[in-house]
C-alpha cells in the first residue's frame, strides 16, 4: 500500500527540485507550464513505487491479468485525478499557493490526451481506473496518437477540423519503452514452404511502447495504460538523400507515422479505409505479441493461455484479435488450427456498444486480403468451422458474406463471452442484432452495465455534492458505492434538500460563469440546464433535440406569458469529418442558436449554447451542473 502521508512541506521540496533539476528553471522566472509539469513529475514520482510494487506483486502471485484492447481511451486529464487518488488534492492546492501559483490555473493548463471522442473510450478510461482501484492486474493497450480525432471549431456556424496538438509539450505521465517494441506485417504474399502457408510481408513497421500508469483509489494500486506508436522499421534512406531526393528519404518515417497520427481517419476514401483497417491490425498485433511474450516470460505450455489472460475487445475495432492471436499461435509458435481455435477463444471476450448493424464494421475483402493476406485465410477457415460445426446455422448468417468480412459476427465467433452495456441493451443485442448466433450460443451474451469512476466524476468534479455526502454519511463511499443507500434516511430531510440544491446550484453558478466567457452567451444558472453531449450523429438524435427546441422557441412567441420554466439547451460533440449529414446538424444547432438567443420576446426563457471542441475536461463542468 502506498504510503499517503506526505505533508506540505515535502511535497514543496519534491516540486522545487523537479523545476530546478528536470526542467532546468528556478521560480522567478517559472512559467504555469513549468510550475505544472514540476507538481506533475512531483505526484508521478509518488505513482511509481505501487506502480512498480503492483507488477511485482502480480509477477509473484502468478495472477491472471487483464488486457483491455481499445482504439479509444478518453482519460482526460491526469493532474488533478492523481491527487485525488493519492489523498493529496488539498496538500497539492495549499503547497501551490505556496509558490504563489494558482492550482486551477495550473491544472486546466494541461491538455486533455487527445485520445478517444465518446463513451466507447470513456468506458475504458472508467475502466482502467477501477481495476487498478479494486487491485485487479491489468493492461489497457491503445494507440498514441499524435493529433487525435481533430480540434474542432465553428466558422459560420459550420464544424472545422484541425489537428489536435496536445504531444506539442513533453507529457509529463509517460514513460517511453523503446525496449518494448514488435514488427507489424502488412500485404505482401502467401507462400508455400516445407507444405505450410507462410506469410511474405510487403511491408513492415514497428510497434513503439509508451507506459501510463493508472493509479487506483488510495494509491494501493496501479496498472498500465500502454500506448502504441508507430516508427519505421528503415529509419532514413541515407542513399536518396544523398542524390538530393530529401522528401524520398523520410518516406518510410512519414508512412510508418501515419498509422499512430489521426483517430478514426477520414475513411470515404480506398486509402482512409485501408488506413483505418492497418491502425487496427497495429494496435491488436502489437498488444498480442506483447501479451505472448509476457506469457512466455514465466510459462511454457501456450494452451494455459486462457488461465493467465483475459483479452477484451472494446468494440469491433480489435476483433483482428481472434485471426491475429491464432496467428501467432499457428505461424509463430507451431500449434494446430483446432487447439489455437479454442485457446484464442478461451482468451477473447467482446463488448458490443451499438445495436445498428451498418455501425458494425464490414470490411471488403478485397480490402481485407490485400492488407492482411494471411488473416483473410484464417478468418474464411474460421468461418467454415463454425458453419460445419453448428449445421443449423442459416445460410445468411456468417462472417464472410456478400464479398465482405463482418467484425462483428467475427468478434462473436471468437469471443466466449459477448456483453452488452445495459441490461436492455443486452437483451436487444440477443433479440435484434444477433439473433441467430444467440440461438446457436445461448449462454454467450451477458450483460455488464456501464459504469462511471465516481473518485473522477464525483469526487474530482463534483466537489459540492461530494462534499456533502461526506458530511452526511463520511468517507468511504469512494470506492463503495452501496454505501450511498445511506443517504437514503435524508431523503425528506429539509436541511438536506436545501444544501443538496445549494451543490447543485454552486456548479450551475460555475457554468453559467465559464459560458459567458467561452462562449459569449450570458445564461442564468437558474435555468433548467438541458444538456446532451456525445458525438455527432443522425440515429444520436441531436437533429430531433433541435426541432423540439425550435418548437419550444415558436411556442414561447405565441405565449410568452405563460408559466414557463426557464430552459438552456447545451449541445457538445463533434462530427466525423466524412459525415456531411452529422455536419450539418451542426451548422443547424448553430444556426438556430443565433437566431434564437439573440430574440427579445423569448430572452431567457430559452438559450442555445454550443461550445467547441467537447472532451473531458468539458463533460467536468458540464455534467455536474445538468
Amino acid at each position: 500500500m502506498n504510503d499517503l502521508s506526505l505533508t506540505p512541506n515535502l511535497l514543496q521540496a519534491d516540486v522545487a527540485r523537479h523545476l530546478t533539476f528536470t526542467l532546468g528553471k528556478d521560480a522567478p522566472n517559472a512559467s504555469v507550464y513549468d510550475w505544472r509539469m514540476a507538481l506533475s513529475f512531483a505526484i508521478r514520482d509518488r505513482i511509481v513505487e505501487p506502480w512498480f510494487a503492483s507488477t511485482r506483486r502480480t509477477w509473484a502471485e502468478d495472477r491472471k491479468r487483464v488486457y483491455y484492447l481499445s482504439m479509444e481511451f478518453l482519460i482526460g486529464r491526469l493532474l488533478e485525478d492523481a491527487t485525488i487518488n493519492l489523498g493529496l488534492r488539498d496538500v497539492a492546492e495549499e503547497v501551490m499557493a505556496g509558490f504563489g501559483q494558482d492550482f486551477r490555473t495550473i491544472v486546466e493548463d494541461e491538455p486533455d490526451a487527445a485520445l478517444g471522442n465518446g463513451g466507447l473510450g470513456r468506458l475504458a478510461a472508467c475502466f482502467m481506473e477501477s481495476m487498478a482501484t479494486v487491485g485487479c492486474p491489468a493492461y489497457g493497450y491503445g494507440i498514441r496518437y499524435e493529433h487525435g480525432l481533430f480540434r474542432q471549431r465553428f466558422e459560420g456556424g459550420r464544424q472545422v477540423e484541425t489537428p489536435e496538438d496536445w504531444l506539442s509539450q513533453s507529457h509529463p505521465w509517460e514513460f517511453a519503452r523503446p525496449e518494448s517494441a514488435y514488427t507489424i506485417p502488412f500485404k505482401g504474399v502467401i507462400e508455400t514452404q516445407g507444405g505450410r502457408d507462410v506469410w511474405v510481408p510487403g511491408e513492415t513497421v514497428l510497434a513503439e511502447a509508451h507506459d501510463t500508469p493508472v493509479i487506483g483509489w488510495q494509491g494501493k494500486w496501479a496498472n498500465t495504460l500502454r500506448l502504441w506508436a508507430a516508427k519505421p522499421t528503415t529509419l532514413f534512406d541515407l542513399e536518396r538523400f544523398n542524390r538530393g531526393d530529401y522528401a524520398a528519404a523520410a518516406e518510410p518515417e512519414a508512412l510508418a507515422r501515419t498509422l499512430s497520427r489521426v483517430l478514426y481517419p477520414d475513411d470515404t476514401t480506398y486509402q482512409g479505409k485501408e488506413l483505418r483497417l492497418k491502425q487496427e491490425f497495429f494496435l491488436t498485433s502489437a498488444a498480442l505479441q506483447d501479451i505472448l511474450r509476457r506469457f512466455k516470460a514465466s510459462h511454457t505450455n501456450l494452451r494455459d493461455l486462457p488461465k493467465h489472460v483475459a483479452i477484451q475487445m472494446n468494440d469491433t475495432h480489435p476483433a483482428i484479435a481472434g485471426p491475429e492471436l491464432m496467428r501467432l499461435l499457428v505461424d509463430e509458435n507451431g500449434m494446430d488450427f483446432a487447439d489455437a481455435l479454442e485457446t484464442a477463444r478461451g482468451c477473447l471476450g467482446y463488448t458490443n456498444h451499438t445495436l445498428l448493424p451498418e455501425a458494425l464494421e464490414r470490411w471488403a475483402t478485397f480490402t481485407f486480403g490485400n492488407v492482411l493476406p494471411r488473416h483473410m485465410q484464417i478468418v474464411e477457415r474460421i468461418d467454415s468451422w463454425h458453419r460445419m460445426t453448428y449445421a443449423s446455422r442459416p445460410h445468411y448468417v456468417g462472417i464472410v458474406k456478400h464479398h465482405e468480412v463482418r467484425m462483428g459476427e467475427l468478434a462473436f465467433i471468437m469471443a466466449h463471452k459477448v456483453n452488452g452495456v445495459s441490461a436492455l441493451h443486452s437483451e436487444l443485442v440477443k433479440k435484434n442484432l444477433f439473433p441467430e448466433l444467440h440461438k446457436l450460443h445461448p449462454d454467450r451474451i451477458i450483460n455488464q452495465t456501464n459504469g462511471v469512476t465516481p473518485r473522477r466524476w464525483l469526487k474530482m468534479a463534483n466537489r459540492p455534492l461530494a462534499k456533502l455526502i461526506t458530511d452526511t454519511i463520511g468517507d468511504g463511499w469512494e470506492d463503495d458505492l452501496d454505501r450511498l443507500r445511506g443517504l437514503e434516511p435524508h431523503v425528506d430531510s429539509k436541511s438536506f434538500a436545501k444544501a443538496f440544491a445549494a451543490a447543485k446550484r454552486e456548479n450551475k453558478v460555475q457554468l453559467a460563469n465559464w459560458i459567458g466567457s467561452h462562449c459569449g452567451v450570458q445564461v442564468s444558472p437558474d435555468a433548467l440546464f438541458d444538456v446532451q453531449i456525445k458525438r455527432i450523429h443522425e440515429y444520436k438524435r441531436q437533429l430531433l433535440n433541435i426541432l423540439e427546441t425550435i418548437a419550444r422557441w415558436h411556442a414561447i412567441r405565441a405565449n410568452p406569458k405563460a408559466n414557463w420554466v426557464p430552459r438552456v439547451k447545451i449541445f457538445g460533440g463533434k462530427s466525423a469529418p466524412g459525415y456531411a449529414v452529422a455536419k450539418e446538424i451542426i451548422h443547424l444547432i448553430n444556426d438556430v442558436a443565433e437566431v434564437i438567443n439573440n430574440d427579445p420576446i423569448t430572452g431567457d426563457l430559452l438559450k442555445i449554447v454550443y461550445p467547441a471542441n467537447y472532451n473531458v475536461s468539458m463533460a467536468e463542468r458540464l455534467i455536474p451542473a445538468a
